[in-house]
């Protein structure tokens, strides 16, 4: 089954009367099976975060489609199977590690006692279980990611959406992070992750589509899209210019 279906979906943000209409998406298609990383990679302003943001429900498209686990998006028993870690997450940050994901948890629902047991197991998952009652105000940025994949991961989802989730972390907090999201998958779980870090979406990644300026410039696994020895790296700026899009 397909995790995610997006077909000829585009987003126009209308402006003030008298300016110019903004595309952030223009007609994309693409899908990601079960039990798949996909890296959705493209540069600031690809249109990344309108795409995800649809994907959730928080924004409604233009034109085109967008599904997931074949059911519509505003199916409320889907949004149950996701799960969502945004670009800048904000916690209250006088809460504990453990309080915030017993709040995330109640939101759910959960009774208490799988709150937490859930809590406790995803804490030592992501390697917080000596912080566990420390007050996220005092937590480092990449702490902070990693409470922010914990919480993603409270309604236990069999769709995992990340935007940037390696945003601004130093080289180990990338580390670990990518070394997270490899356990998700071992676990049978779907990634899509949004990024503009190419060097990560290459070493962990299944397939990937490319994004820039709200077109998808390729699509696949890595030596689908590739040609010859490229990198990653390589093969986006030969994407991006053969389309005239930078």
């Amino acid at each position: 089954m397909k995790a995610i279906e997006i077909q000829n979906l585009r987003k126009v943000y209308k402006t003030d009367i008298g300016k110019k209409e903004t595309t952030a998406l223009n007609g994309i298609s693409l899908s990601v099976t079960e039990g798949e990383v996909f890296g959705f990679l493209g540069p600031n302003g690809a249109g990344k975060t309108t795409t995800i943001k649809i994907l959730i429900g928080l924004m409604t498209p233009t034109s085109g489609t967008a599904r997931l686990f074949d059911q519509e998006i505003t199916n409320e028993s889907v949004r149950s199977k996701i799960g969502f870690l945004p670009e800048t997450p904000s916690f209250y940050e006088y809460l504990t590690g453990t309080e915030i994901l017993s709040f995330y948890g109640q939101l759910f629902d959960l009774p208490k006692n799988e709150i937490k047991a859930r809590t406790a197991a995803l804490l030592k998952q992501v390697g917080l279980e000596s912080s566990a009652h420390l007050q996220l105000r005092k937590f480092s940025k990449g702490m902070l990611q990693r409470i922010g994949i914990a919480q993603a991961l409270i309604n236990d989802p069999a769709l995992v959406i990340l935007d940037e989730p390696m945003s601004g972390l130093d080289p180990i907090g990338r580390k670990e992070m990518r070394e997270l999201i490899l356990a998700l998958k071992a676990q049978g779980k779907t990634i899509f992750f949004s990024s503009h870090i190419i060097h990560d979406v290459e070493m962990i990644c299944d397939r990937v589509g490319i994004l820039a300026k709200g077109k998808l410039l390729g699509i696949g696994h890595l030596d689908e899209i590739r040609q010859n020895d490229e990198t990653l790296e390589e093969c986006f700026i030969r994407l991006v210019q053969k389309e005239g899009v930078a």
